[in-house]
């Protein structure tokens, strides 16, 4: 009995070392602000940046000034995201949160994306929006939506890794403010990154995975090519 107790533990203890793993690591002084990249001499990477010498720090390490000025949403989808990651405040190096605005024209969308990094929490100071995550592949191969209507002052959560979105319903600018559990969450935009990778996938793998003719997916592809070339 003891045996299985202890195996129990070890069991229990390997997933808490998993789950710790999986996020941003925690501090293991007050702060460590990040060194800029083009002030690295070598070419060595690391999980994270670099920590300035504490000596060296100041108050501007931890500040940022101009989240109260809206994001030009003059874009095909109408919408601007300005974020808040270590490298635009270095003092969030290791502390596992940033902060996004993110600006939405009338009917703007902020597309279906991920943060890999990141689970997210936006909070509404203007307007409506209609948001919604997708779940991972379920058991019987579906994918259930999660979606909400938003109001001024409503509050939505959309866990790490999940496929996203919010949509601007109204007549009206909006404006939502994000707050993400990494210093930086990554972000990877679902149609651009399958139309519009570096090189371009496979025509015949997207054709075959979307069920479409291929005049459709030479169709997308150059649509990208254009937009992000001009």
């Amino acid at each position: 009995m003891q045996g299985v107790h202890f195996l129990l533990s070890l069991l229990v203890l390997g997933l808490a070392s998993s789950f710790a793993s999986a996020y941003d690591p925690s501090p293991l002084q007050d702060f460590c602000v990040a060194v800029k990249d083009s002030e690295i001499k070598s070419a060595l990477f690391v999980n994270g940046k670099f920590c300035k010498d504490p000596k060296y720090v100041t108050a501007n390490d931890f500040f940022f000034s101009g989240l109260d000025k809206p994001g030009n949403t003059s874009n095909r989808v109408g919408s601007n995201v300005t974020q808040l990651n270590v490298d635009k405040i270095p003092g969030l190096n290791t502390l596992g949160i940033s902060l996004a605005r993110i600006d939405y024209a009338p009917y703007g969308l902020n597309p279906p994306h991920t943060h890999p990094r990141g689970t997210e929490i936006l909070v509404v100071v203007e307007g409506t929006l209609e948001v919604g995550f997708v779940t991972s592949n379920q058991q019987d191969g579906s994918n259930k939506l999660f979606t909400k209507i938003l109001n001024k002052g409503d509050v939505f959560v959309f866990p790490i890794g999940l496929i996203h979105f919010q949509f601007n319903r109204g007549y009206t600018n909006a404006v939502a403010f994000a707050g993400l559990s990494s210093q930086n969450a990554g972000v990877i935009t679902i149609a651009n990154a399958v139309f519009d990778s570096d090189p371009r996938i496979n025509p015949d793998v997207l054709t075959k995975a979307f069920q479409v003719d291929k005049n459709i997916i030479d169709y997308l592809q150059k649509q990208f090519w254009v937009d992000n070339n001009n």
